[in-house]
């Protein structure tokens, strides 16, 4: 039997898809090590947008939440998403910033660096590959999959090829909008697996189509070593396919095992369908299959960005002229794959063409810079007409961005000054300048981590715990370790009072 690997992205992804990124560390720690003993390949728990919402959004230091998890993790990696040259911001960083960010994300306990490029351009990849290898990172060299007249599986190999060249320890196909199609999900990976057979494959899908189910059967039967899903409370729609559905499917082929049992996942499951109702606030909204996407290639959270856009400026039923003219805007700028931070910036700028009613009437900075070539080569020309439209006399680069860029951490060291305690606050300030000032001024004046986040760090039960307990005495213990009966975690600010 071929074993198929299995990495959860309940804590990164299905939040960040689902739940605006608003997960609390105090909502993780509780079901760590029940997923640590389950048999996950990977649980993907940091990177992408976790690093920005925990300093924006609550007052969480990102480098404190790797490290809890890291220790409560014991045998399972951790994996991270990793946007190449940006890290895990929206801009390009200098060399010396890449270095630093993936050796101290090594240090902090992260394992498994998925490393993409928004725009496919492997020379954004070359700096974060050779940091990642000095440090001692796993690197997975990752493919944005998307369709065009240029994307296509020659295409697609041809990167492979220059990944594996430039390290890369296993590879990735990553499908953020849900429109990998079951046959060619097929296609790919074979071409994958013949062209480089020692090398993992992985799939990363969501659902917003529901192609996904069908694209990761396909892919595991061409050879995909490894999938990604979401624990069933934060699966579906814009999110992963659901843990429990694929290991059930999976186990009945007699040619593959995943190594997880469904008693176990079951147990998981309840636990985060408590947590998910604390973020009720947070919910995206975008439920079910949303089968435009296969024409738009827009991303759920891509589309929830754009109707907060038209809703400010009480447009939101041009929403379909949007998504037409999104399209329209993605062919005049060569075609880019729709992921951060390229998503935004077609997605905005398809927004003012439709409100001004003129295209490129007035164009953003990010579009300029774009076709500029400041985030990489497009996967086709930009046409001479569009590029005198955005840039008027400016002439595009021809080499690598980062190339331009001067070092960045010693004068962000100074800048920062005494409010970085270690080189980690310092990065913190780097990758976003504003938010970070503001949450360690904030820890200056006496804030740390929430009472909540310390009371779960010191007193939290495992689920299995909980389980006992609850078994001995249901009602009680559950109302005493700070859950409902329902499962629904509550802030438990009496054990903390005894703390402190």
């Amino acid at each position: 039997m071929r074993k198929i690997g299995i990495t959860e992205t309940a804590i990164r992804d299905g939040h960040q898809s689902l739940l605006a990124t608003r997960m609390r560390t105090e909502d993780m720690i509780p079901a760590l090590e029940e997923m640590d003993a389950a048999g996950y390949h990977s649980i993907e728990c940091w990177g992408g947008a976790t690093f920005d919402s925990a300093l924006r959004f609550l007052k969480e230091d990102p480098w404190e939440r790797l490290r809890e998890i890291k220790s409560r993790l014991k045998k399972t990696p951790t994996q991270m998403l990793l946007r190449g040259q940006n890290a895990v911001g929206y801009r390009h960083y200098a060399d010396d910033v890449i270095y630093a960010f993936c050796d101290r994300a090594v240090q902090n306990g992260m394992d498994i660096f998925r490393v993409f490029d928004a725009m496919n351009d492997t020379r954004n990849l070359e700096a974060p590959f050779a940091a990642l290898r000095k440090a001692g990172g796993h690197v997975q060299g990752t493919i944005c999959y998307t369709t065009s007249p240029v994307h296509t599986l020659d295409a697609f190999a041809k990167m492979a090829d220059r990944m594996v060249e430039m390290g890369a320890h296993s590879l990735c196909v990553k499908d953020m909008s849900g429109i990998l199609s079951p046959a060619m999900a097929g296609q790919l990976v074979a071409r994958l697996k013949k062209d480089h057979p020692e090398m993992m494959v992985q799939m990363h899908c969501h659902d917003t189509s529901g192609y996904s189910e069908m694209a990761y059967l396909e892919g595991v039967k061409a050879g995909a070593d490894v999938i990604d899903t979401a624990l069933s409370p934060l699966a579906g729609g814009t999110s992963q396919p659901a843990t429990e559905t694929l290991v059930a499917a999976l186990n009945e082929y007699d040619e593959f095992e995943t190594g997880l049992h469904l008693e176990q996942l079951e147990g998981l499951a309840t636990y985060f369908k408590g947590v998910r109702r604390k973020y009720w606030k947070f919910e995206s909204g975008l439920l079910g299959v949303d089968a435009g996407v296969l024409r738009h290639q827009v991303p759920g959270g891509m589309i929830s960005n754009l109707v907060g856009q038209l809703r400010d400026q009480g447009a939101e039923a041009k929403l379909p002229a949007v998504l037409e003219e999104n399209m329209r805007v993605r062919a005049d700028l060569g075609f880019p794959p729709l992921v951060t931070p390229s998503s935004q910036i077609v997605g905005t700028q398809a927004v003012l063409n439709v409100l001004l009613g003129g295209r490129y009437k007035n164009v953003t900075r990010e579009t300029k810079n774009l076709a500029k070539g400041l985030y990489g080569k497009t996967g086709q020309p930009i046409a001479p007409d569009i590029l005198a439209a955005i840039l008027g006399d400016e002439t595009p680069i021809e080499h690598r961005p980062a190339d331009d860029l001067k070092p960045e951490m010693d004068a962000a060291t100074a800048e920062i000054g005494d409010l970085a305690k270690d080189i980690d606050d310092v990065l913190s300030y780097v990758m976003f300048p504003q938010p970070a000032k503001e949450y360690l001024l904030w820890r200056a004046e006496g804030g740390g981590p929430e009472r909540e986040l310390v009371a779960a760090v010191v007193g939290a039960m495992t689920i299995g715990e909980r389980k006992q307990q609850t078994e001995r005495e249901p009602a009680s213990a559950a109302a005493a370790n700070g859950v409902e009966p329902t499962g629904t975690p509550w802030k438990n600010f009496g054990r903390m009072r005894q703390m402190r």
